[in-house]
């Protein structure tokens, strides 16, 4: 199960990259779900998927 740092991104985060309001967390090996809930934390009412190691916030309609 994935820990999350005090600033409350997932530990195993390598890199954070922003296009326009999409947020792209790449990891260090595989997310899991506690991870994403983490994400999801920071990001609430966007819709933020899971894929391995990378978690996607995507841009709200109408934004990028």
């Amino acid at each position: 199960m994935g820990t999350v740092v005090q600033a409350g991104w997932p530990t195993r985060t390598r890199d954070i990259s922003y296009l326009g309001t999409a947020c792209v967390v790449h990891g260090i090996g595989d997310f899991d779900l506690a991870d994403l809930g983490a994400v999801r934390d920071r990001f609430p009412g966007r819709h933020v998927t899971l894929d391995g190691d990378v978690i996607t916030v995507w841009p709200q309609a109408g934004q990028l």
